[in-house]
């Protein structure tokens, strides 16, 4: 059985918000009760709320572990409390080796000092010894790509350099246990694909890491298991495959919550032909149910689908209007629902499939939902980008010299015929040297 790297144990965690006070008269018992250590003020104070509400889990050695949770969810206080930077109002946790954080990077960089001397001062900070960063040194600067201004004052870096020196020092202390707090987003894609790559080799060396994002695909990539937080209360704990459908049914309830517009996306499934699916072959059907809500009468509408890539580009739209199903009147408290069917001819990758809704005849965008739901599509095919041309090699020939230039020519001529014979696709190749 796997040792224990950490562990929580019905930790809550409670603020208080910025306090105002408009008399002297609430001025004084204030400033007096904290001189005297007064006891907390009751949990009916509106200024205190709880960031994080009986957590409890445990993570094995070597194990990588996701948490997830809409933004406020608790997820960074959980990280702080785990680093030690803030103790818990309640409960208890442990960490068994040394830890590393990834959390605010950059955070303790001086402005004044070089990138080489941030390395050292930064080192220090997440716990290297002067030793163990110049004997990293080299390897260090060199993950950052900054050789070039490694002796510039930082104050001169943009936030991206700025973020690639904290990412380095950060990632080379070597742990027992490291804390990521979405930071596989910094500097540009090939830096990134960096950070992702010595993640890996992070997790493949035997690390306990716990790591937040909001990138799903990351979180799936990398753990095992994975806990979602909502309000800082555990909603689900298990597969992270299970949890990231949970989490996504979370959201769309709170969608369905809301009142502040007129009429409202309120839910967005994705399915293949057995059922709710969110892994597709490249090539393979799906179905994409939509709903819509009124809460006052809306005429002229129309609902709109598209899908965007990792990179949050638009590869596809489409629209009941231009689909020909005309457009739709709803009253209040009627419910719409449509489904696009769609082959979805993605190369391999992350895609989010998204819905606007808006009144056609103006073109009045009346609630857009971006990565409404999230798909992750495979292929068998070894092939990169953004779209699948299911490509196939028909003939491949190699010309050997003048000598065999005749004999390759027939070759050609010959395989040519095959690949575009009237079978194929009606084309007929004339040999055309007589």
């Amino acid at each position: 059985m796997p040792e224990v790297a950490l562990r929580m144990e019905h930790v809550y965690k409670k603020f208080r918000k910025g306090e105002v006070f408009d008399s002297l008269r609430d001025l004084i018992p204030a400033v007096t009760g904290r001189m005297f250590r007064q006891a907390e003020l009751s949990a009916s104070d509106k200024r205190e709320f709880w960031a994080l509400q009986d957590i409890s889990f445990e993570v094995k050695r070597g194990e990588a572990f996701g948490i997830i949770g809409p933004n406020g969810a608790g997820k960074t206080t959980m990280l702080k409390l785990l680093s030690r930077v803030m103790k818990p109002t309640s409960g208890s946790f442990q960490v068994n080796g040394r830890l590393a954080a990834l959390i605010e990077l950059t955070a303790g960089f001086h402005q004044d000092l070089t990138g080489r001397e941030n390395i050292y001062l930064y080192g220090a900070i997440v716990g290297m010894t002067k030793r163990e960063i110049t004997a990293k040194f080299d390897e260090i600067v060199d993950f950052s790509g900054l050789e070039e201004f490694i002796d510039t004052p930082v104050k001169r870096y943009s936030s991206g350099m700025n973020a690639r020196l904290g990412f380095a020092v950060a990632s080379h202390v070597n742990p027992e246990v490291f804390l990521v707090d979405e930071v596989l987003s910094v500097g540009d894609t090939l830096f990134q694909r960096k950070c992702l790559d010595h993640m890996r080799n992070i997790i493949r060396s035997g690390a306990t890491v716990v790591f937040v994002s909001h990138n799903l695909k990351s979180v799936a990539d990398f753990c095992s298991r994975t806990l979602l937080l909502d309000h800082g209360c555990p909603v689900a704990m298990g597969s992270t495959s299970q949890v990231i459908t949970q989490y996504m049914g979370l959201l769309q309830d709170h969608r369905a919550a809301d009142q502040s517009r007129p009429v409202v996306i309120s839910k967005v499934a994705v399915r293949d032909s057995a059922g709710p699916c969110h892994r597709f072959q490249s090539g393979q059907k799906a179905w994409i149910d939509i709903e819509v809500s009124a809460h006052e009468q809306c005429r002229k509408l129309a609902v709109a689908l598209y899908f965007l890539d990792g990179a949050q580009q638009a590869l596809f739209t489409a629209s009941t209007e231009r689909l020909g199903h005309g457009n739709a009147s709803l009253r209040r408290a009627d419910v719409l629902r449509c489904t696009f069917e769609v082959e979805l001819n993605f190369g391999p990758g992350i895609y989010y499939p998204s819905v606007n809704l808006f009144r056609y005849e103006n073109q009045e965008l009346l609630d857009s939902w971006q990565a409404a739901e999230t798909i992750y599509v495979w292929s068998d095919q070894d092939i990169t980008g953004p779209v699948n041309c299911f490509p196939r090699i028909l003939s491949q020939e190699v010309f050997r010299g003048a000598s065999s230039g005749a004999e390759t020519d027939a070759k050609y001529k010959r395989s040519a015929r095959e690949a575009f014979s009237p079978a194929g696709c009606g084309v007929d190749i004339a040999d055309t040297s007589r």
